[in-house]
């Protein structure tokens, strides 16, 4: 079992632009083991500069908890399946939290020595 301390967790948003895209790439992620869990939020307006003017567009949030290790490999997996040209991929390090959950999320999506 690794320890909770020497790791360094994450939490990141992506925007997809449907539920089912955000569903498939949540499973993926999932199965893959590069996320322990994936929230995804429905209904969300994003408001943006896109190609020389202002978008508007309704949006799926994923909000999806990892370690730093699975990063690489899980910007990989939502490139390939997302149907953005530059998807929305923004991360942040979780300072502290549940020492049980955090260690699930080891426990979830490390490979074991």
């Amino acid at each position: 079992m690794r320890n909770v301390e020497n790791n360094n967790f994450r939490v990141l948003y992506i925007t997809c632009p449907n539920i089912q895209e955000a569903e498939k790439i949540a499973r993926i992620l999932v199965n893959n083991k590069v996320a322990a869990c994936v929230n995804i939020v429905p209904n969300i307006k994003s408001i943006y500069y896109w190609q020389e003017k202002v978008e508007e567009s309704n949006e799926v949030l994923l909000i999806i908890k990892t370690i730093e290790e699975n990063l690489e490999k899980l910007e990989e997996i939502v490139k390939n399946y997302h149907s953005y040209t530059v998807p929305e991929i923004i991360s942040w390090s979780i300072k502290s939290g549940n020492v049980e959950y955090l260690q699930w999320m080891i426990d979830t999506t490390s490979v074991h020595s």
